[in-house]
């Protein structure tokens, strides 16, 4: 329940901060440098892009996405809970979503919840939250939030790859995690998705690769992001966060936890606020100096620490 809450807060709290969010942050700024103490040297300088550069040339059109369908199929059948794939709406409010049935067969009320959701092996948001009461069924959907498309490019939907968390409703105790279940629509088989890494490495180690894309404060809710993407090549999944973080010399926190699953990767965003830009006086960030934290998301062992890293961000 507590997630539900969550997510019902945050889509409530999000519109109002679109509408009273103040307009006085730092200015936009796209030409970015990084230098990174441990690298051959200085990564050259370039002008970073606006847009994520998609496959419209190479690939077919966004309306192919909008015309694929699934194949109803039982997801899931486990300890009482059965959960079947009625079918594929292409077009939402928030994104597609999946139509799914849950039968609970048990005697107790069970959440059901989607967790380390992926499509075309890139890692997006799923907005699904189902309450079902012993011996009774539900119809609802899981949605893949618009935006993560958008800021993958991704304009065709091959496949969908997620994993379901069961969980009392009472006592919140967990009740079982599924394994991953990938779900191919029926978009052309080959299709190949690409992934957009231009921009400016910022680490490449041990099979992790992050490359700082652009800086972006006008469009924020919360202050200033920076984009970046994220590429995991081990074979364990990893959580990726920041440590010592700085702004134009002032140390600051930044919000950032980004999780990606083995052979996947992810655009994400660091983000700084707003309140603690202004405490400090900076009305441009210019400079970002930061340490990147890598870990084994299931275990919480760390696998390694980068050095400090410096991101330059030009006039």
């Amino acid at each position: 329940m507590k997630y539900l809450y969550k997510r019902l807060f945050l889509f409530v709290l999000i519109p109002c901060l679109l509408l009273f969010t103040s307009c006085s942050s730092p200015t936009q700024r796209n030409d970015i440098q990084v230098d990174q103490t441990s690298s051959k040297g200085d990564v050259e300088n370039m002008t970073s892009k606006e847009n994520i550069t998609t496959e419209k040339d190479i690939n077919p059109s966004r309306d192919e996405k909008k015309e694929a369908i699934v194949s109803e199929q039982v997801l899931l059948d486990k300890d009482g809970i059965k959960i079947t794939l009625k079918g594929f709406e292409p077009k939402g409010l928030f994104g597609p979503s999946l139509k799914v049935l849950v039968e609970n067969n048990t005697d107790g009320t069970i959440i059901v919840q989607t967790r380390d959701s992926a499509v075309n092996r890139v890692m997006v948001q799923t907005m699904f939250s189902c309450e079902v009461a012993g011996g009774k069924k539900a119809n609802d959907q899981i949605i893949i939030m618009n935006s993560d498309l958008e800021q993958a490019g991704i304009e065709v939907i091959k496949d969908i790859e997620l994993k379901f968390h069961i969980f009392d409703s009472q006592t919140w105790d967990t009740i079982f995690d599924s394994e991953a279940i990938m779900i191919t629509t029926s978009a052309d088989p080959s299709y190949v998705q690409e992934y957009d890494d231009s921009g400016f490495l910022a680490l490449d180690k041990n099979g992790i690769k992050i490359v700082v894309k652009k800086l972006n404060v006008e469009d924020s809710i919360w202050g200033a992001d920076v984009f970046v993407y994220v590429e995991n090549n081990r074979d364990e999944d990893v959580t990726v966060q920041v440590r010592e973080v700085s702004v134009n010399g002032f140390m600051v926190d930044a919000i950032f936890s980004c999780d990606v699953l083995a052979g996947k990767t992810a655009y994400d965003k660091i983000t700084f606020l707003e309140s603690q830009l202004e405490e400090n006086e900076i009305t441009s960030i210019d400079e970002i100096e930061l340490i990147f934290h890598t870990f084994n998301t299931k275990t919480w062992d760390t696998i390694f620490d980068s050095d400090v890293i410096t991101i330059k961000f030009d006039s």
